[in-house]
């Protein structure tokens, strides 16, 4: 089966199930764009944190843990 025939059967397959190439072709669209949005926002967010470090300087960086766990000596009987 030649490229000129192999075209000709898939376009003809593609005419005769419209509603599931046209389906098909809604999903890659909206998957795409979804990709393409998340890229977006993940780039914009690494802008934002680079320029709030930018703006406290280079010489002060504060770092909290995330629990509020005590430490230290514990007094005992």
């Amino acid at each position: 089966m030649s490229l000129f025939d192999t075209a000709r059967v898939a376009i003809r397959a593609l005419l005769r199930n419209k509603t599931r190439s046209g389906l098909t072709t809604l999903g890659i669209v909206i998957g795409v764009a979804s990709v393409i949005a998340m890229v977006a926002i993940g780039e914009g967010a690494k802008v934002k944190v680079a320029r709030a470090f930018d703006a406290m300087g280079t010489n002060m960086l504060i770092v909290m843990s995330g629990s509020a766990v005590g430490g230290g000596m514990r007094g005992g009987a």
